[in-house]
């Protein structure tokens, strides 16, 4: 099937008019477009002028004038509240249009931000529907986040109105949500003069007078509300990027070149069609949620699963398998790291024994890369197909594919497969030189980029340039390094940053984690390239141990160090490896590996403000210590 792959790509890429135009046939267009690729102003290329829809309207309306409307659309699924129903396209639309209808008599207009600051419940996605219906440009911000990094994300988009909730559920309990809003927006300068509060059973908020609406009392009286025309070419939603530092980075997102890719790559790639229950393990405060969880399965009448809990501790590593039985998931998506967590906890499966997975098609990963033993276990344990694919925020759906739906391609370990129609993708050197196959490289993509991809950011045209498209003219830098081999299999090894230069050998840290992990005490890795003198840079490794481990840790160290020299050879220069129990991680999943490569290097650092748990630091810096580097503080 790799033929057809290719064939599809060339045609993508050779006539990209026609391609789109017939993907575009899947959604319901209220003002056919004029041109399907616009290049009168590139670099900035549009795609679907002149053409008119509503992404609300695709994802929920239609679906139910085609008689879906019993059919459930959302399968909401709580173990930290033990909550669980379904919520059919018919109510839906009613929770939708109602609370569209809310906002728009409040003054939300087509054009006005509203930000989203939610936990992982229905009414989440109800507001991004709501605004999506209103022609409103929503900014949905992970539930939780310091109030700095909210009232930064607030003065950037300046939003007439907030959507909130009174807390957050996490394994270690509440997570009250309402005083860090009003500490942002005491921080803020743009003055927002609405904000709609949900109350929990498991926390009230308490409500400021003429500012703060309870959010059940507005829907008892609340109109109903049509969907509103907006442009293929507005935006349907601002994400500002994890771990942004300073001047927030948002990606937009357009509404029709986001609507048409999406709809192509639920059957394409994930193998979903209408009636199909599909179910991304993300959050809808990261680009996954907002692709996979709420767009992507609405978009093609699917049944999406929104999940509020983690892969193990809620209550135990069988979570994901348990909920993909009970309800005949089809296809799943999760990050690497939530299946390295499962396996550190359950190595032998055991959680697995008696659940029906016979529903279940293929699994997904993505969001940090996949290494081969991982991939591996999934596969045997399983015994499904396990499909790693790449992809950033700034892309908003995958960039390198296996397309299980149309054309599946033969499975390479450490490989997210080749690259997916539309997408142009190369490997060069730091001249922008094309490199031989399995030669490391920068990764990036010839312009333009294929619909659903960021069209700029957020009020600075001047930066989205700078960021992505100054460094090799034509095309856009991923910031991603790595290889194809002779088949094109693309493999992304690290971030350009985590390319580490040992005596003038540049060496991806990837590489080194593929090889730790390799190790049947090893549950996960991370390798940072620490300064030093005589090298310029030498490698540090970090490693999380199954339970279970009886080595000490001279032995352990001693095989693991040996098997780098192995595998990469003397030149890799790995002499220093440390056991931590846990790895510094933002809440989507990626490890900090700047953040810890600035401790090995005393560098001062600020606290990330997406990482998961802030203790995993101080646990790296004493292991960074006891391998001679770091004296770092925040």
């Amino acid at each position: 099937m790799t033929a057809l792959h290719k064939q599809l790509h060339k045609q993508s890429i050779e006539n990209p008019n026609a391609f789109w135009a017939e993907a575009a046939k899947s959604l319901v267009w209220d003002k056919p477009f004029d041109s399907v690729l616009d290049d009168q102003h590139a670099p900035m290329y549009r795609w679907f002028s002149g053409g008119e829809l509503n992404t609300c309207y695709n994802a929920v309306d239609r679906h139910i004038e085609a008689g879906r409307g019993e059919q459930i659309a959302l399968q909401y699924v709580s173990p930290v509240t033990d909550t669980q129903y379904g919520i059919t396209y018919n109510e839906l639309l009613a929770q939708v249009s109602r609370l569209a209808g809310y906002m728009a008599s409040q003054g939300v207009e087509k054009g006005d931000r509203v930000v989203i600051y939610m936990p992982m419940i229905p009414e989440t996605a109800y507001a991004m529907l709501a605004c999506a219906r209103l022609g409103a440009i929503h900014s949905v911000v992970f539930g939780g986040f310091a109030a700095n990094e909210l009232a930064t994300r607030i003065d950037d988009a300046k939003p007439k109105m907030i959507l909130s909730a009174s807390c957050g559920i996490e394994p270690s309990g509440v997570v009250p949500y309402k005083p860090l809003l009003d500490e942002a927006l005491r921080q803020a300068k743009h003055q927002v003069s609405s904000c709609l509060i949900l109350n929990r059973p498991q926390l009230d908020a308490e409500l400021q007078s003429g500012r703060d609406v309870d959010w059940q009392s507005a829907m008892a009286g609340a109109p109903n509300i049509a969907c509103q025309q907006v442009a293929a070419t507005d935006p349907l939603y601002v994400l500002y990027t994890s771990g942004t530092t300073g001047q927030p980075k948002g990606v937009v997102r357009d509404n029709g070149g986001h609507a048409v890719a999406l709809s192509w790559s639920m059957k394409h790639i994930y193998n979903i069609e209408a009636g199909d229950v599909f179910w991304a393990a993300s959050d809808v405060g990261w680009v996954v949620g907002h692709s996979y969880i709420v767009y992507g399965p609405l978009l093609v009448g699917a049944t999406t699963v929104l999940f509020e809990g983690k892969p193990v501790g809620t209550p135990d590593p069988g979570t994901f398998w348990r909920i993909i039985a009970e309800h005949k998931v089809k296809s799943f998506f999760t990050a690497p790291t939530a299946i390295r967590a499962i396996k550190r906890d359950d190595p032998d499966g055991e959680y697995l024994n008696g659940v029906d997975l016979s529903h279940l098609g293929t699994v997904f990963l993505a969001g940090e890369r996949c290494d081969p033993d991982t991939l591996h276990w999934a596969e045997q344990k399983l015994n499904k197909p396990v499909i790693d694919h790449w992809w950033q925020t700034e892309t908003g759906w995958p960039v390198a594919a296996n397309l299980m739906g149309v054309a599946p391609v033969p499975v390479k370990a450490g490989s997210p497969a080749l690259a997916v129609p539309g997408y142009n993708v190369q490997v060069v050197d730091e001249m922008g030189k094309s490199v031989a196959a399995n030669q490391t490289g920068n990764v990036v993509i010839k312009l333009p980029l294929p619909p659903g991809t960021l069209t700029t950011l957020w009020q600075n045209e001047a930066r989205y340039k700078d960021s992505y498209l100054s460094m090799y003219p034509g095309f856009y830098l991923t910031g991603d390094a790595g290889y194809m081999d002779e088949e094109g299999y693309l493999y992304i090894m690290s971030r350009i940053d985590d390319v580490i230069n040992v005596a003038g050998h540049r060496l991806s840290t990837g590489r080194f984690e593929e090889v730790l992990c390799q190790h049947e005490a090893v549950a996960e890795a991370a390798v940072i390239g620490a300064a030093d003198k005589l090298k310029g840079q030498v490698p540090l490794g970090l490693v999380v141990l199954k339970k279970g481990c009886t080595l000490t840790d001279e032995q352990l160290y001693k095989e693991l160090i040996a098997l780098v020299r192995e595998q990469i050879g003397p030149v890799a220069a790995f002499r220093l490896v440390s056991a931590v129990p846990k790895l510094p991680k933002t809440r989507s999943g990626k490890i900090l590996r700047g953040t810890m490569r600035k401790i090995a290097d005393n560098q001062t650092f600020n606290m990330p403000a997406t990482i998961e748990d802030p203790q995993t630091l101080e646990l790296v810096r004493n292991a960074l210590t006891r391998m001679g580097y770091a004296d770092a503080h925040v």
